[in-house]
């Protein structure tokens, strides 16, 4: 199994548009078969250091994650996103 976690930071200003991407992303799970299982958080404690949301997703395999990330309905959230954003990490590791 492979978790998935991204952390974004967004533009100043982006609060509604932050929300309204959490909805579309989490609208994936009923979309994209490949994901198991998935989490979006808005940080509640913002601090210098930290970002402002985070996805956990899991996934049966490398490749199911692989399918999930190229699927058009992902590209367009992740599209979405990188208007509001102005940086992201991510990890991905098996567990």
């Amino acid at each position: 199994m492979i978790k998935h976690i991204v952390m974004w930071k967004f533009k100043e200003g982006e609060r509604e548009n932050m929300l309204l991407f959490r909805e579309r992303l989490l609208a994936l799970k009923g979309q994209i078969p490949e994901i198991l299982s998935m989490e979006v958080g808005i940080n509640v404690n913002p601090s210098e250091r930290s970002y402002d949301a985070v996805l956990v997703s899991e996934f049966d395999s490398l490749e199911a994650l692989k399918a999930y990330s190229v699927n058009p309905l992902h590209q367009a959230v992740a599209e979405f996103c990188a208007s509001i954003r102005t940086g992201s990490v991510s990890v991905d590791y098996e567990c």
